[in-house]
Order: C-alpha cells, then sequence, then structure tokens
C-alpha cells in the first residue's frame, strides 16, 4: 500500500524520470520499467499512479509545458516594457532546463509522437499558439498587427529551428548565441519598419 502523502512526490518523480529516460533514448520506445527504475519506485507503482505509460507520457508533456508556461508569466511580470518582454519570452525559450539535450530530445519525441496521439499533438499546439500569442500581444505594441503577426511567426520559427538544431549537434549554438540570434531578428525587423 502506498504510503499516505508520497502520491504527489512520486507522481513527479515520475515525470521528472520520464523526460529524462526519454530524452536519453531519444525516443519514446521506453518502458514504464525504465521509467519507474529511474523514478526509483516499482513499475507496479508508476501503473497505479498513472494507469499506462501512454498516460505517463500525456502527463509528462502537459507538467513540462505548464511549468514552461509558469516562467514564461514569471518573466512577462518582471518585463516593464513591450520590448522587454519580447526579448523576456526569447530567454525563457532558451533556459538552461529547456534548452539541456536530454529535454531537447524528450521534446523531440513528443514531436514525433504527436503523428499518432491526438493528445499529444493537441498540447503542442497549445504551446505553439501560447508562443506566438505571447510574442504577437507584445509586438502589436510596436508596429501594425500585419508586420506584428509576420514577425512573430519568424521569431517563433527561429525558436523552433535552434531547438533542431541544437538536436542534431551539427552546429551546436549555445544557450547566449540563440538568444542573441533571436532579438537581433526582431530588432533588425523593428528597426525597419521604423525606417
Amino acid at each position: 500500500m502506498p504510503k499516505v502523502g508520497m502520491e504527489p512526490v512520486r507522481r513527479k518523480a515520475l515525470v521528472d524520470a520520464a523526460m529524462r529516460v526519454i530524452g536519453d533514448h531519444g525516443s519514446l520506445t521506453v518502458t514504464m520499467s525504465e521509467i519507474a527504475k529511474q523514478a526509483g519506485v516499482s513499475p507496479a507503482l508508476a501503473h497505479h499512479y498513472f494507469g499506462s505509460k501512454e498516460q505517463l507520457l500525456i502527463e509528462t508533456v502537459r507538467v513540462h509545458l505548464q511549468r514552461l508556461r509558469d516562467s514564461v508569466v514569471t518573466a512577462l511580470r518582471a518585463a516593464p516594457t513591450p520590448r522587454e518582454k519580447l526579448s523576456a519570452v526569447i530567454r525563457v525559450s532558451f533556459q538552461a532546463d529547456q534548452f539541456a539535450p536530454e529535454t531537447i530530445a524528450a521534446w523531440l519525441a513528443f514531436y514525433a509522437e504527436a503523428q499518432r496521439s491526438e493528445e499529444t499533438r493537441r498540447f503542442l499546439v497549445i504551446y505553439a499558439r501560447r508562443l506566438r500569442s505571447n510574442l504577437v500581444a507584445n509586438l502589436k505594441t510596436l508596429c501594425p498587427a500585419e508586420d506584428a503577426e509576420r514577425i512573430a511567426e519568424g521569431a517563433a520559427a527561429m525558436i523552433d529551428g535552434l531547438y533542431i538544431r541544437q538536436s542534431l549537434r551539427s552546429a551546436p549554438i549555445s544557450i547566449e548565441a540563440s538568444i542573441a540570434l533571436t532579438d537581433d531578428y526582431l530588432t533588425t525587423h523593428l528597426n525597419a519598419l521604423k525606417g
């Protein structure tokens, strides 16, 4: 029988372990036993908390997207101007825990799974919409709406593209360089609209 009060702790440990194991494997072909072992619990307990590996994987995507959302909200509240809010969104997108090799590998595995799993796809679409919305909302205060939409699409594509490049490790780029490159893109386009 599970210890009273341990469920939230063990559920978090299993979600974190799933992200690490998936990142290490680079795919979702992991077993509940591998995840449970990484979390320090029995496979039976993992099944008790989540029912199936698929449910654990969906919860893993949901929890990590919620953490990213919380980081963005905190960063936006701390930034006083729309331009600083844009930089904050970019910084959060490339923060160390999001840009770690195993995290990038896990996200790519989730994107591949989204081709088969409607629920995983739904979560990733929500992520893409939030990123775009945060960019557009702040860009609209700095330029016309049609330009804001276009520039936001380019910035979001850069963020996704830099993740893919990082995962391939063919041309690894540092966190600072990724932030600077994306911020430069915004600055260049905003300055071009002024001139």
